[in-house]
């Protein structure tokens, strides 16, 4: 057909000038990300996820089934290394925040305090000069 003569006669084509193996490639991405995106905030990723996505590892890179389950709990474990990371940071910044709003809170109540004792001396003064 004219459409596989265009692109050398492989793959078929789709209308954007894609063939089909990297339309499939686009949505497998895809649905590996959504799969992420629902599964890592309950902690992990479910068996037939898990599965899923070493499957498509494994497909796309030519890897074993067991060596991409295992890249598959390596990128699992950075993510939740890194979100680990990122919590901590968080807290340490919250704890940082407070400790310098109760520092000018402090700070404020010692200049009222001078501010107020200095008007009574001053006006001690007024009075008596």
């Amino acid at each position: 057909s004219g459409a596989n003569a265009a692109n050398g006669g492989g793959a078929p084509t789709t209308g954007a000038g894609q063939s089909s193996a990297q339309v499939n490639a686009g949505d497998d991405r895809a649905m590996v990300l959504r799969i992420f995106a629902r599964d890592l905030p309950k902690g992990s990723l479910t068996p037939d996820d898990r599965s899923y996505v070493a499957q498509s590892v494994a497909a796309r890179t030519g890897i074993s089934q067991s060596e991409a389950e295992q890249r598959v709990d390596q990128t699992v474990a950075q993510i939740k290394s890194a979100e680990d990371q990122a919590r901590q940071a968080a807290d340490k910044a919250r704890k940082t925040a407070a400790f310098g709003a109760i520092v000018t809170a402090l700070a404020m109540v010692v200049g009222a305090f001078i501010a107020s004792v200095s008007a009574a001396l001053g006006g001690k003064l007024r009075d008596e000069y």
